[in-house]
């Protein structure tokens, strides 16, 4: 393996949305930066269980649901 040609793997803090801050290890930035993120684990409705509608642009989702509505869904 090649010498010197791996990124610094230090600590930083990560702000979460909610204003909590966690300490991780990372590439980003130097020792002790601050990563404040805009969507987080606590937020997203991947991880939320997707509380929030989906918008249907154009009729898009009314399609695909009417095309497949027999097949058990």
């Amino acid at each position: 393996m090649k010498k010197d040609i791996h990124p610094d793997y230090h600590m930083i803090n990560v702000k979460m949305t909610d204003g909590t801050i966690l300490q991780m290890k990372s590439t980003y930035g130097a020792e002790g930066d601050t990563l404040s993120l805009d969507i987080d684990p606590t937020v997203h409705p991947a991880w939320t269980g997707g509380s929030t509608r989906l918008m249907d642009a154009g009729g898009r989702v009314s399609k695909f649901k009417k095309k497949y509505e027999g097949l058990g869904f």
